[in-house]
């Protein structure tokens, strides 16, 4: 199963509703851990959600609506 831009964003919005700020450090945590490891599909995963995770902070996009990626 992959998953698409719109279920990425609303992973982020829901760690964002559960965590607050400190969301995004646990995602970039989590990145240098599986790239330390060696696991370049899972850091690749959260470095993604480190991306949807900044436009929340930032206000860039609303998480109730769906993505566009260009």
């Amino acid at each position: 199963m992959q998953l698409t831009a719109n279920d990425f964003y609303r992973l982020a919005a829901d760690l964002t509703d559960e965590h607050g700020a400190d969301a995004m450090e646990y995602a970039r945590r989590a990145v240098a851990a599986f790239e330390a490891e060696g696991a370049k599909d899972r850091a690749r995963f959260w470095f993604t959600m480190c991306v949807f995770l900044d436009d929340l902070a930032e206000h860039r996009n609303d998480p109730d609506r769906p993505v566009t990626i260009h």
